[in-house]
């Protein structure tokens, strides 16, 4: 079972890395806003990983914190990419 959380990891970490060149040359600013938003999402696996694999629970609350901040992230967003008519 370490193994797999092991495996796990690595492509959660290879998909920021992967997210971190899409931000570097993302020709939108809604590119980079996804990648930004992909971090959130990774960032709450990893934490979902880490507490299944140490049993420390209250990671489990600090995911579901970044889950919601990095919600709201998107909401403002589009609040503010939205055109006045």
């Amino acid at each position: 079972m370490n193994t797999l959380y092991w495996i796990l990891s690595i492509l959660l970490i290879f998909s920021l890395i992967v997210g971190v060149i899409r931000i570097v040359i993302g020709p939108t600013k809604a590119d980079r806003m996804l990648s930004a938003q992909l971090f959130g999402t990774v960032g709450v696996a990893i934490l979902l990983l880490h507490s299944a694999f140490t049993q420390n629970w209250m990671l489990l609350d600090v995911a579901l914190i970044l889950a919601l901040l990095a919600s709201i992230t998107v909401i403002a967003f589009v609040k503010l990419g939205e055109t006045k008519k």
